[in-house]
């Protein structure tokens, strides 16, 4: 196109600087080859006159002359040449300036077709040399932030994104939105129904010394008094109160209301009062256990540690049983009338169990720990926004969010919002991809050398104990890490499980958690094929958001409350504490209707590493994860051992239908 347009350009600037001529300068070359092309056309057209008309009347030569042309005529053509010559300076001197005009301009469009054609024209891109592969098919290109985007499966991303096209194409939904298995629908909650205690435990008949264990039904015979102080985060802070909870109806002890530790990990100087109302917790559990928010003051000014009845992790094993703390606890406690269990958390097992404790705590988790009101309507608040619906949908709504999602102002039509119309459907994600989270792992995640130099410095920071178990141990391979499954997905990992599962690019993400490693340009392959990804931030305004600066607990409780209520809820790791409370609860309240996705890592990285050795069609991968996912939802009891906060669906907990 440039090409056209230079050549077209300069002949015209050249026949106008011709024609600028008052006779048109016919003897000068190009005059005479268009005398020539004139004269054809007057012998063409057989009238000499309209050929002299054509060439303008200058030159009166008769047919003979034109026919032998200069030839025969050697005086004549040495005349011309010399009038040629004498008129080719006259005309360059008076059309020098055009010249340079045109030179300049075709120089001009010259670069200017070089430039686009090194933008456009395919030749060269493919000239340029490709981007070196990382590991495991990584490709690393520049993010708008100024990081590196790493992507491992390029291939697959590209397949899924052609997917993803097609199935809107079809508006085909995907069948995860829904339960998979009609059973879970059996299921009802009935943890805090009214029930006798049971006076007769056959665990303790091995104890039979210890009369005092024999509950009588009151508690007038308190052994004394249980004070917590829990660790963690928010969910291992919950985990650890009905922990406490249990601990304190086994030992017929008062249980004082729990406080939480400050942490530096955490950095949070919230307290029970802060995230849960104490009162009702109180209130609920009042015909199981003792609870009162402070000692005694001639307890206050013990030294707990100097009368041993300081109790830390090393005291206890992980996940004890009931045995252990007749035997080594209720004996500290009978005698100085106080225990203190300092940095308790999960130091209480699930089996054996005596079925009316395992009641107890599902009471204490699902029924008694209420959020405070402000974290209530900060919650309401948000799942209103993300919903674009102000009603509520289902029990779990009315257990997280009380009367806020209830409230009868809310019915009207406020901030755009439309209560005739169907709620947005939307999916929460929980990445556990924070950098604490990567760098324990050991894991390799496709960032080259920068990213495993940067890990090591954290390591070395934060995990002083883990770096010298390493010295002492034989190391394991990144790859032989994640085909055991012991690799927190990635968000591109993320991305296409949910590809294959077939949720559509317009799926509006509830992204959990707190900072991704690597950021905006980590999440690029999620974000490319799903560009609906929303968070607190994304929906709350900085002062909405004002009172919960620093308070990393309370943000996570509006999290909680956010994965809760979605309408599908997609785990990335199983092991994390969130993940699991959320699980739970959904299990819980749902009604059977609040499907939950739970990749396998060991098998999802199976997959991945065939992918990597030959090139997988999508049909299989799609296949394979849904096989996956399937079979993770099937309906199952609570199995032995197995965690009653994380899988309520057992008799303890929950009374099922026929």
């Amino acid at each position: 196109m440039f090409y056209m347009f230079t050549i077209s350009m300069t002949s015209s600037s050249y026949i106008m600087g011709k024609s600028g001529s008052k006779h048109g300068d016919a003897n000068s070359p190009c005059g005479s080859f268009k005398y020539q092309f004139r004269y054809q056309k007057m012998v063409q057209g057989s009238d000499p006159t309209k050929g002299r008309r054509v060439s303008g009347g200058v030159y009166q030569w008769d047919k003979l002359e034109l026919f032998n042309g200069l030839r025969s005529n050697s005086m004549k053509l040495g005349s011309l040449k010399g009038a040629y010559v004498g008129k080719r300076h006259t005309w360059i001197r008076k059309h020098f300036s055009s010249l340079v005009f045109t030179l300049l301009l075709m120089g001009f469009l010259f670069l200017l077709d070089s430039f686009m054609g090194s933008i456009f024209e395919p030749s060269v891109l493919q000239s340029n040399p490709p981007p070196k592969k990382l590991s495991t098919e990584t490709e690393m290109f520049g993010d708008k932030s100024g990081k590196n985007v790493v992507q491992m499966y390029g291939h697959l991303a590209s397949m899924a994104s052609g997917a993803l096209a097609e199935r809107e194409l079809k508006q085909e939904e995907s069948r995860f939105w829904k339960e998979s298995y009609r059973k879970a629908s059996l299921w009802s909650p009935c943890a805090d129904r009214k029930e006798s205690r049971n006076t007769d435990y056959v665990l303790y008949d091995l104890f039979h010394d210890l009369s005092n264990v024999v509950r009588t039904g009151n508690f007038q015979s308190n052994t004394g008094y249980i004070l917590v102080s829990a660790n963690g985060g928010l969910n291992q802070q919950r985990v650890a109160v009905c922990n406490a909870v249990a601990v304190a109806s086994l030992l017929n002890a008062t249980l004082v209301i729990p406080r939480f530790l400050y942490s530096n990990v955490w950095k949070d100087p919230s307290q029970f009062g802060d995230i849960y109302q104490e009162d009702y917790f109180m209130k609920t559990l009042k015909d199981e256990v003792n609870i009162v928010k402070d000692l005694p003051p001639h307890l206050k000014s013990l030294n707990f540690k100097e009368i041993g009845s300081l109790i830390t992790d090393a005291d206890l094993t992980k996940e004890a049983t009931p045995v252990e703390y007749i035997k080594k606890i209720l004996p500290i406690l009978s005698k100085n009338g106080v225990v203190h269990f300092l940095g308790y958390g999960n130091r209480l097992g699930f089996d054996p169990m005596p079925s009316d404790l395992q009641r107890l705590r599902c009471k204490c988790n699902y029924h008694a720990l209420k959020f405070v009101p402000k974290i209530q309507e900060i919650g309401s608040l948000l799942i209103r926004r993300i919903r674009k619906y102000n009603e509520p949908r289902n029990k779990l709504d009315k257990e997280l969010l009380g009367d806020f999602i209830t409230n009868p102002q809310s019915k009207s039509k406020s901030n755009g919002q439309d209560t005739d119309r169907e709620p947005l459907k939307y999916l929460a994600l929980h990445l556990r991809f924070e950098v604490d989270m990567v760098a324990y792992s050991l894991c390799d995640f496709g960032g080259g050398k920068i990213e495993k130099d940067e890990l090591q410095t954290y390591r070395e920071s934060h995990f002083p104990l883990l770096m010298q178990r390493l010295k002492k141990s034989k190391p394991i391979s990144p790859e032989e890490l994640r085909i055991s499954g012991r690799c927190p997905l990635t968000p591109e990992e993320a991305a296409l499980v949910l590809a294959a599962l077939g949720f559509m690019s317009d799926t509006y993400i509830y992204l959990a958690g707190s900072q991704i490693y690597g950021g905006k340009s980590r999440l690029r392959p999620l974000t490319n094929l799903y560009p609906h990804l929303i968070t607190k931030e994304d929906l709350l305004s900085p002062n909405e958001l004002a009172p919960f600066n620093n308070f990393s607990s309370q943000l996570a409780a509006v999290d909680f409350i956010a994965c809760a209520t979605s309408d599908v809820f997609a785990i990335t790791d199983s092991g994390s504490q969130l993940s699991s409370l959320v699980l739970g609860f959904r299990t819980y309240y749902g009604g059977g209707n609040a499907p939950t996705l739970r990749p396998n890592k060991k098998r999802l990285a199976e997959v991945l590493s065939k992918n990597n050795k030959t090139v997988i069609n999508w049909n299989d991968f799609e296949a394979r994860v849904k096989n996956m996912i399937t079979e993770a939802q099937s309906v199952r009891l609570r199995g032995w051992g197995r965690s009653i906060y994380r899988q309520p669906r057992c008799p303890e907990c929950m009374c099922r239908f026929q």
